[in-house]
């Protein structure tokens, strides 16, 4: 199968200085992928110019006159940069000429203009953020991480069943189980809208296992869970400075004297192993789920491994068809078979 993905190559903190890297890497990793890189052509040629392209027609510049600055406002992204490489990569999707967009760029602004250009599927109200993370089992997916601050118990439970489906087709996974992140486990803990949505997620058709905590997020094998992208967010966040904050102060103790340098060159191997664990760069490229194509949002701060895998993120998500098999299984699960 070919595949197309089309990259902002000025989204994110470095822009052109790691996606046309990370598109080159890429190519040679994957031999059926073509990527279209929008952006300021002469700025994308530079850049172009500082590595060796082996990937010929595969690797293709087309061009944007605008840029989505990391701290802009969405809507004066989207009301007033209608050639920006964000807008123009997201519209190659609606078009056709690609099967899916990837962006290090301004998340309120991607998201935003890819809800506008794409639409949300049927029976969704709002698409949500979802990632994978590191657990002591394996991995776990999270949404929403920031897409939605203030949800109601219906988006909550929207949120379970495409987080349901996207496991269950993406990981071939028949009958994932979800849960909805509370401050307890019991019944009685949580707000309104938690309990709410509790109720809404256990008459869902899926696999709802009930409420976990947010150290349940690392250590049960539960597949997906469920919150508002505030307490998402937050806690994507404290995660990553967790992880920096432990491999810091293991290189620390492994410095401290010439006994513990000895050690370290011996525990070499499993430090190694344990920071390949951890390292964000190798879970980066959050899906835009909910919408009708295939959007990646790649961390804003992303080196060129970090693109590399939000790009992987996209080929994964190309080669299951995860919009189709999302939109057939929500109108089975959700009722809801009017089109937006």
């Amino acid at each position: 199968m070919s595949i197309t993905v089309a990259l902002d190559g000025m989204g994110g903190d470095y822009g052109p200085k790691v996606t046309i890297p990370a598109a080159l890497r890429s190519l040679d990793r994957y031999p059926n992928l073509k990527l279209l890189v929008v952006g300021l052509e002469d700025v994308l040629q530079s850049e172009l110019a500082n590595h060796k392209n082996s990937a010929g027609d595969r690797f293709q510049i087309h061009p944007a006159s605008q840029v989505v600055a990391m701290d802009e406002e969405p809507a004066k992204a989207l009301r007033g940069k209608k050639d920006s490489s964000m807008r123009v990569a997201i519209n190659l999707v609606k078009q056709g000429a690609a099967h899916a967009c990837v962006s290090a760029g301004n998340t309120g602004a991607l998201m935003a203009t890819a809800r506008f250009v794409l639409k949300t599927l049927p029976g969704i109200d709002r698409p949500a953020i979802i990632t994978t993370l590191p657990t002591i089992k394996g991995h776990v997916h999270v949404l929403d991480l920031g897409a939605n601050v203030d949800c109601s118990a219906e988006l909550l439970r929207q949120f379970g069943v495409m987080g349901a489906m996207l496991v269950k087709f993406v990981e071939q996974k028949p009958n994932p189980t979800i849960a909805l992140l509370n401050i307890g486990v019991e019944d009685i803990k949580g707000n309104t809208v938690i309990k709410e949505a509790a109720e809404l997620l256990r008459n869902s058709g899926i696999n709802y296992q009930g409420f976990v905590e947010g150290n349940e997020i690392y250590t049960s094998d539960i597949d997906v869970v469920v919150c508002d992208g505030f307490v998402g967010n937050v806690a994507l966040k404290t995660s990553e400075g967790l992880a920096q904050m432990m491999i810091h102060h293991l290189k620390m103790a492994f410095k401290k004297n010439i006994f513990t340098k000895i050690v370290a060159v011996i525990a070499l191997p499993v430090m190694k192993a344990f920071h390949r664990r951890l390292d964000p760069r190798r879970y980066n490229g959050a899906t835009l789920v909910g919408l009708r194509g295939t959007v990646i949002k790649s961390h804003g701060g992303a080196d060129v491994m970090s693109m590399c895998s939000a790009i992987d993120a996209a080929v994964t998500e190309i080669e299951n068809d995860v919009p189709l098999h999302i939109e057939r299984e929500l109108k089975k699960l959700l009722g809801k078979h009017t089109s937006k």
